[in-house]
């Protein structure tokens, strides 16, 4: 390995670089699915699978690149534990000196370990899909949708400047909109495309502030200088703080934290694979990724910024779980665990739990997908999004049933399954911060383990009342069966991952995922049994308790009879949430500003324009009528006439007499004489 000073060390920023080809071309991985979105776009409906097959062709080449890099990240970190990454970049623009944007890259092994995430989910989303989608309408833009929607992610995750990272950000923003939307002819989907498009907009608000505040304090866009600097003390503490609370109002939007949390629930309307990439591993994790990614400036920050991250995360985890339990939609039921998921997430971060936090987005990918997937093959074979609707698919369904009870089992974080060896650590990191006198850790720790409990609960919830049971759907009409083999194969695959992908973060010496995107002065917490056991005895109490009351009918509650009535009515209501910002936000600017709006655009902008038309109108009329036809055209017309007139005169004098001539020019000589004889004198 070879370390150089890369041309951005104008300006301080000592980057590590390899002659590794592999590093090198790791900028080709976001512009290959770009390139898929184009071809598709252009010629993808003259193809037998109208586009899908290059998709997928290029999601392969996509995970294909991330593993290689990947392995050879890894390969460096394993040679040299000092060693920060490979970055390259060319300057875009300069603003003056030493001060420019640049446009590149940079692979460390935070970066390497989402590039792998993004590649193997989006390849079995796409692989999928390829089958679920074939009978649907405008699968070429959907699939172009799809493709560009992974370029934008790959671009976030490789992105080395804040401005780059936006780019990508926003690109996510309106590939989701397109691909929540797709069936648009339904006018929930299209409401649900612009409230999920408009309310991640809010937050992105803050995140561009976040950004200009930071290029402020640092007069640079680079994620590696700007967190040198920080963590050097180079930027003043209320400038971090100011400028980390920002960047945190776009992780809000985008990763669905209280209060922005209302979007993802509706966003269901799309289609199942949509749901599954950027709901489970993409979209919502970039929030979470963005906080990861700039973690030193937050660290660097006054506490009240990380503390903050900690408690919308806690809030966030448990409102959700709670909403999780009364869900009779099996997408809606994923989709606020999802949101809870996330909180785990966003939460570790702000207890200092960093590695626990990045090792959480790796495991949630797994078994969220598989489980996203999971639903759609149920729907596909009820033709139903309930569970109500449902039950007694074991038998029915093995090859989904048994990926989908593993799914459910890594979520509800019990081992050996994913799930748990990432909760764990991030259930000890709020523990070991709480210890160390930090109340909004003791706030998130409490909130950790009654959120496991919950969690637990609605996943037997979901198990039993779907796949077990007395069947409750018509079963004249609706016959269920073993979905085909694209959907099933990726579900196979996920399933393996779910169980198998939290063995690279086991305890101890073992534990290779925290060398992998080790970040210093953030240290992997040790092995804790107590911990252990305090969260999967909470997992295993909620998961008793509600496959007692789900499945085996041994408890009869029926909330709505019970002093919880009206928190059953709260959780119904999903809080009023979306009550409120119909009632306060939406209802206001809709029925007031935007009606304000429209009359100053009718009476105002529109009357202006109209009376300058009118002003113009009438003026030519005046130009065209008085002026160039009566006076200039009229001047002209009447010399022209006076002339005739004098010609027709002058005419009779033209005799050929030559002595009526002679007497004429003696005349007017006489004439002439007279007057200078008369005005001499």
């Amino acid at each position: 390995m070879v370390t150089t000073l890369a041309t951005a060390a104008e300006h301080g920023a000592e980057v590590a670089a390899s002659t590794g080809a592999p590093l090198e071309m790791a900028w080709l991985i976001p512009i290959i699915p770009m390139v898929s979105a184009a071809v598709i776009w252009g010629v993808g409906k003259r193809f037998p699978k109208k586009g899908a097959e290059i998709g997928i062709l290029a999601m392969l080449a996509v995970l294909a690149g991330a593993l290689v890099v990947f392995f050879d990240t890894i390969g460096h970190i394993a040679a040299d534990e000092g060693w920060h990454g490979y970055e390259r970049a060319v300057t875009w623009m300069n603003f003056g000196p030493g001060t420019t944007l640049e446009l590149g890259f940079k692979v460390d092994g935070l970066a390497a370990v989402l590039l792998v995430v993004v590649g193997v989910v989006a390849t079995m989303v796409h692989l999928y899909a390829s089958s679920y989608m074939h009978d649907e309408v405008r699968v070429t833009h959907f699939f172009a949708s799809l493709s560009l929607f992974t370029a934008s992610m790959l671009n976030l995750v490789l992105a080395n400047n804040t401005i780059q990272m936006l780019v990508g950000w926003e690109g996510m923003g309106v590939c989701s909109y397109l691909l929540i939307g797709h069936w648009w002819e339904k006018h929930e989907n299209s409401s649900a495309a612009i409230k999920a498009f408009l309310t991640t907009r809010v937050g992105d608000v803050g995140f561009m502030l976040g950004i200009f505040v930071l290029f402020w304090g640092a007069q640079s866009f680079n994620v590696g200088v700007i967190s040198e600097m920080a963590t050097a003390g180079d930027i003043a503490k209320g400038t971090l703080t100011v400028g980390a609370i920002l960047l945190f109002c776009g992780a809000i939007g985008k990763s669905a934290q209280f209060p922005l949390h209302t979007w993802l629930p509706d966003a269901m309307a799309g289609p199942t694979p949509v749901s599954a990439l950027i709901h489970a591993a993409t979209m919502v994790v970039a929030g979470v990724y963005l906080v990861a990614r700039m973690f030193p400036v937050f660290a660097a920050a006054a506490p009240v910024a990380l503390e903050e991250v900690a408690i919308i995360g806690s809030i966030t985890m448990l409102i959700a779980a709670l909403l999780a339990l009364v869900q009779d939609d099996l997408k809606k039921v994923l989709a606020y665990s999802t949101i809870s998921q996330l909180g785990y997430m966003i939460a570790g971060l702000g207890v200092h739990a960093y590695t626990a936090s990045v090792f959480h987005i790796w495991t949630h990918a797994w078994f969220k997908a598989l489980l996203f997937l999971g639903a759609g093959s149920v729907i596909h074979a009820v033709h139903s999004n309930k569970m109500s609707d449902m039950g007694g698919l074991y038998k029915k369904m093995p090859v989904t049933s048994i990926t989908y009870i593993i799914g459910g089992l890594a979520l509800a974080g019990f081992p050996p399954f994913a799930g748990f060896w990432s909760k764990d650590e991030l259930v000890l990191g709020a523990y070991t911060q709480a210890m160390e006198g930090s109340g909004a850790a003791m706030f998130t720790f409490i909130a950790m383990l009654v959120t496991a409990f919950l969690t637990a609960l609605y996943v037997a919830r979901m198990l039993a009342l779907t796949f077990f049971g007395k069947p409750k759907y018509d079963e004249k009409h609706v016959h269920p069966h073993e979905s085909p083999k694209l959907m099933i194969v990726p579900l196979m695959i996920l399933a393996a991952l779910a169980v198998a992908g939290g063995w690279v973060g086991l305890p101890g010496e073992m534990n290779q995922f925290g060398k992998w995107v080790h970040l210093p002065g953030s240290e992997h917490e040790p092995f804790n049994m107590m911990i252990a056991v305090v969260s999967t005895g909470a997992a295993l109490a909620g998961f008793g308790i509600g496959w007692a009351i789900f499945r085996l009918g041994k408890v009869k509650v029926d909330l709505q009879k019970t002093a919880l009535a009206p928190v059953y009515k709260l959780l119904v209501n999903k809080y009023y949430l979306d009550d409120i910002y119909w009632k306060f936000i939406v209802r206001p600017v809709r029925d007031r500003l935007s009606a304000a709006a429209y009359w100053i655009n009718m009476k105002v902008l529109d009357g202006a324009v109209n009376a300058a038309g009118i002003v113009a109108v009438k003026t030519g009329d005046f130009m065209y009528r008085d002026v160039d036809q009566g006076l200039i055209d009229g001047g002209v017309n009447n010399l022209a006439g006076l002339m005739g007139l004098a010609g027709s005169k002058l005419k009779f004098w033209q005799t050929g007499n030559m002595q009526r001539y002679a007497a004429a020019m003696f005349l007017g000589v006489a004439v002439l004489v007279g007057a200078f004889v008369f005005f001499r004198i």
